[in-house]
């Protein structure tokens, strides 16, 4: 009998980190390696059902990433720039698949990810679900095609509690926006509008960042021309979508060697 791959989830405690676990926990072909939370945090030392207001299942939340992920095919990692750039450090030491979902990361952290991705797989986007990589790569199918008599401006919404924007989902749309246009988004790119701006230039990619309530995620690209709009839009009413496509791609990840991936390769929808 063939053993399913051991996945670990760290950041157990955050609403991403336990939809994960939750989705790992009823898979049929993987099996939950471990779980890790930072050093101090109340669930730290404690059986993870337990914390999660349920039956106790002889998993210990741990302070010590590298002692799971060495238990490890692949790590999960939804939790913040700075810890994630550690985990890919050890991801690379365990030789583990590291799926990175984690949002506001700089080009200086990309440069670490690179760095970690030349001995262990990672597989990184800024959204995991399928319907958001078919957005983007409609997104750039559409930006070739029209000129820049079209405005582009990406519009998102989360909730209250995200603390980056755009979010990373908003900078996939116009990474993909300006490639299709033949251009670099840091040249375009228009995110902070307030007070008297003067008129829009002409080619730029604007971003406007919606923050309220418990919004899980709504992505417009919004292309408008004298006379006429397109708009192209994804809206998540469920976390889970993130959480079954880091899973996919952890599963895909185990046949590959090392280097730096996007859910786009997951899918198949690279050119």
């Amino acid at each position: 009998m063939t053993q399913l791959p051991a996945i670990a989830i760290v950041g157990a405690s955050g609403r991403m980190g336990q939809m994960l676990i939750k989705t790992v926990l009823d898979s049929d072909i993987c099996v939950l390696a471990g779980v890790t939370e930072r050093a101090g945090h109340d669930w730290v030392g404690k059986d993870l059902g337990a914390c999660m207001e349920g039956s106790e299942i002889g998993i210990m939340v741990s302070d010590d990433p590298l002692e799971v992920f060495v238990k490890s095919q692949a790590v999960i990692d939804f939790t913040t720039p700075t810890a994630t750039v550690a985990h890919a450090a050890l991801c690379a030491q365990a030789r583990a698949v590291h799926i990175v979902g984690t949002t506001g990361m700089t080009d200086e952290d990309m440069d670490k990810l690179r760095a970690a991705a030349r001995h262990a797989p990672i597989v990184q986007a800024g959204n995991m679900s399928l319907g958001v990589n078919l957005l983007v790569q409609l997104t750039k199918k559409v930006a070739a095609a029209l000129d820049a008599d079209f405005d582009i401006e990406v519009i998102e919404a989360h909730h209250r509690h995200k603390v980056d924007a755009p979010s990373g989902t908003a900078l996939m749309l116009g990474e993909a926006a300006a490639e299709g246009r033949g251009v670099l988004l840091k040249d375009v790119r228009n995110s902070g509008r307030d007070g008297i701006t003067g008129a829009r230039n002409r080619g730029d990619i604007g971003f406007t960042a919606i923050r309220g309530g418990d919004i899980i995620g709504e992505h417009d690209v919004l292309f408008a021309a004298d006379g006429e709009q397109i708009v192209l839009r994804h809206a998540a009413t469920d976390r889970v979508v993130f959480a079954r496509g880091a899973l996919k791609a952890a599963l895909w990840g185990q046949s590959k060697g090392p280097g730096l991936y996007s859910m786009l390769h997951v899918l198949g929808l690279t050119d």
